[in-house]
């Protein structure tokens, strides 16, 4: 019999979440045979798969050893050397600026060199986390950013500050503004776009449709830009996400006529290639914490506004030459 207690990181979720997460090499259904004939249990009781966890229950697993997975991350975040570029830092969360053509989780093909896995080396390093004594916790990202697009991200050093953002990213309460420059000049110096998308998962590709057309299985998407300036036959464009979809500022742009530069899959990037354009011309620069309502232990944040330097992103730059 092994025995887990449960730590604040841990508290606060389901019994059988808790336990996927934790003990990654038992089948689901495997698990909840086991929680059905008490070989798991909570403070020496049956127990449900939904029993919320609280800090100091004690989790009883008579179980094979075999479910029992080593750790061996500790080695590998004591060798790296950390390269973040840190917009904010508290107790609670890190702020990041993402470089363009950095990976923020690993991907498909296995690559594992991300963003996360160095916050994790950073915060071992520092002292903030240590995954052998986490049971089911990792820092996590709160938001993410396309490989090719760069900006700030938002790290949660603990589960309680993860539920809190991830519960204010689903209420729309943190404003998430980009700078991105687009081919020709817009009509209309500041707009509201709406419309419709659905994602084709296998070409990792998006589709816009205006409300007449759109599939019964698209998703509605808003999204709000004013010009910032104009030069020949392009637009810097200041971008407020009011949807947050998969591609969305790159297609619906793109779907008005105006793809953003160095963008090969919703546009045509040739000549900007010439230009050294690596990536799509798209930086997520700004947020706000727009809290409403309660905030817990995160209160602190609420109104606060950080960004980067928009004249020191690369394409700015370039703009202005």
């Amino acid at each position: 019999m092994r025995e887990l207690i449960i730590k604040a990181n841990d508290a606060g979720q389901r019994l059988d979440k808790f336990l996927s997460k934790t003990l990654t090499a038992m089948p689901p259904s495997l698990m909840y045979k086991y929680i059905r004939t008490k070989k798991i249990k909570v403070n020496r009781a049956r127990a449900k798969e939904g029993y919320m966890l609280r800090e100091g229950d004690r989790i009883q697993l008579f179980i094979k050893d075999e479910f029992f997975e080593k750790r061996t991350g500790v080695s590998r975040l004591s060798g790296i050397i950390p390269r973040l570029s840190i917009v904010y830092e508290d107790e609670n969360i890190l702020l990041l600026d993402k470089r363009p053509g950095v990976l923020v989780h690993e991907d498909d093909k296995g690559e594992g060199n991300t963003l996360l896995l160095h916050i994790k080396a950073y915060l071992y390093q520092k002292g903030e986390y240590d995954p052998d004594s986490e049971l089911s916790f990792a820092p996590a990202l709160c938001n993410r950013i396309d490989r090719n697009t760069g900006g700030i991200v938002i790290a949660a050093k603990n589960a309680t500050t993860l539920r809190v953002l991830n519960e204010k990213m689903r209420a729309r309460q943190i404003g998430k503004y980009y700078v991105c420059a687009v081919h020709g000049i817009l009509a209309k110096k500041r707009d509201t776009l709406v419309a419709r998308l659905k994602k084709d998962a296998d070409e990792n590709r998006v589709t816009i449709y205006s409300d007449g057309d759109s599939p019964k299985d698209s998703k509605p998407i808003k999204t709000r830009y004013r010009v910032l300036d104009e030069r020949g036959e392009r637009s810097l464009l200041e971008v407020e996400l009011l949807t947050g979809r998969t591609h969305q500022i790159r297609a619906q742009l793109a779907h008005i006529g105006h793809p953003l530069l160095g963008d090969g899959k919703y546009g045509i990037n040739r000549e900007e290639k010439k230009e050294g354009y690596k990536y799509q011309a798209l930086y997520s620069y700004r947020l706000i914490f727009n809290f409403e309502g309660d905030s817990g232990h995160l209160a602190y944040l609420a109104g606060r506004e950080f960004s980067v330097d928009k004249g020191q992103i690369w394409f700015v730059r370039d703009f202005y030459k």
